[in-house]
């Protein structure tokens, strides 16, 4: 069994995948999250461009800019200290290959995620950026995406964000290539790891006060009756807690 390293690298991961250990991806927003998941031992953090629904309260994703990315890269990357830290390159983005390039000089990440076809990855590659590449199943044909997965590693791609793979076209997909498969949305125990987005994992988003769902905990919930609690003690004229 691999004895996992106090710093966590691309070679790391696809040990992890020799060796049928599964990779922890959790995407995180800011500085005090980063700082726990990296503490709770995941492999990967990423900053995905889903803070500009999640976080910010934007319509869509593509409402998102480099330099918004930029910012919050910079926060994540402080908070880890042993985990790869991935940032997404936004839909936005009018040349992708610079905005790689400045979300991993600038922004300091370990890699980028882009979702682009394999000349673009290459290209990435080629300017010395480590890419997670994104390819999306919903119900493709698994010889298909077979093909273009061993595309996106062909052209230098570290690992491959593989979306709605199912069962059977992730199985076959992760078996197919070298690099580590990871899956968030429509993903599972077939692939090489899991992406979960800790603001629905845990709760921590306004719309888990309403809306029942799996979670690993309620944080929203809990801040709730925790402000309640300090409203309550304000307007009764008691000592609040903290300082």
């Amino acid at each position: 069994m691999l004895a996992l390293p106090e710093k966590i690298s691309i070679a790391t991961l696809r040990q992890m995948k020799r060796e049928g250990i599964k990779v922890v991806a959790a995407v995180v927003y800011d500085y005090p999250m980063a700082s726990i998941a990296d503490r709770a031992g995941v492999e990967l953090v990423s900053v995905g461009d889903s803070v500009g629904v999640n976080i910010w309260g934007h319509a869509s994703e593509s409402d998102v800019t480099v330099d918004q990315m930029l910012l919050v890269c910079n926060a994540v990357r402080r908070g880890v200290t042993r985990a790869l830290v991935s940032c997404d390159v936004p839909v936005s983005a009018g040349d992708v290959v610079a905005a790689a390039l400045a979300l991993a000089t600038e922004g300091g990440a370990d890699l980028v995620k882009i979702e682009a076809d394999p000349a673009t990855v290459r290209a990435a590659v080629a300017a010395g950026v480590r890419v997670w590449a994104q390819l999306i199943g919903t119900n493709g044909d698994p010889a298909a995406l077979i093909s273009q997965a061993k595309q996106l590693e062909a052209a230098g791609a570290s690992l491959i964000d593989f979306r709605h793979s199912g069962p059977v076209a992730g199985a076959a997909v992760a078996q197919a290539v070298a690099i580590p498969v990871l899956g968030g949305l429509g993903g599972g125990p077939w692939l090489d790891g899991r992406v979960r987005a800790i603001v629905n994992a845990i709760g921590y988003s306004a719309s888990a006060l309403d809306v029942a769902g799996d979670r690993y905990a309620n944080v929203a919930r809990a801040a709730l009756d925790a402000i309640t609690a300090y409203a309550d003690d304000v307007r009764a004229g008691r000592q609040i807690k903290g300082t």
